[in-house]
């Protein structure tokens, strides 16, 4: 026999000690193992399909419950930072004045701060403070932008009222001048 085959008798399988409940799974994990090669388990209803499992033994059911309603999500800080980084120049554009602009530009800069000093949990922080000076800029830019266009709408508002009254002062106008030209 050659040396790095083991003897038959190193793993004998009645050496080895079950009880019933070990024996039980066993024998149940044979009987499913040779039904799933017979194909007993194909094309079952709901085949495919999320189980419906019920919250009866969770429990976190209350606030898995409550986050659903209520839409919330927990989400790591590094995460959480980026979602708001993306969203910022938007939050930016809802406020009124450059004070305001500038208080919501220190607290983000604060948050990601204060979660550069924490442990990390979650994907790594790679968001980075603003520079205020230049984000307030970019902000003051696209109101500009936008008080233009606000202007330019308004002034394009008014002059297609303006030219809906014109038509009709200017027919009544042809029309009586035909009927004295045809008088005439």
């Amino acid at each position: 026999m050659p040396e790095h085959e083991l003897p038959l008798t190193f793993c004998n399988p009645s050496a080895f000690a079950f009880d019933a409940e070990t024996a039980i799974a066993l024998l149940a994990d044979m009987h499913i193992r040779k039904a799933i090669e017979r194909g007993d388990f194909d094309d079952l209803p709901g085949s495919g399909k999320p189980l419906d499992l019920s919250d009866a033994h969770d429990p976190d059911w209350w606030l898995k419950r409550f986050m659903k309603r209520e839409g919330l999500a927990f989400l790591p800080p590094s995460i959480q930072l980026r979602k708001d980084d993306a969203a910022l120049d938007e939050q930016l554009d809802q406020l009124p004045n450059e004070k305001a602009v500038r208080h919501e530009i220190a607290q983000f800069n604060e948050r990601v701060m204060h979660a550069r000093y924490q442990l990390p949990s979650g994907p790594p922080l790679i968001t980075v403070p603003h520079d205020t000076e230049a984000t307030v800029a970019a902000w003051a830019d696209r109101k500009a932008v936008r008080t233009e266009k606000a202007g330019t709408k308004a002034r394009g508002e008014a002059e297609a009222q303006e030219r809906s009254r014109r038509p009709r002062l200017r027919t009544r106008g042809r029309r009586q001048s035909r009927h004295s030209a045809r008088s005439d």
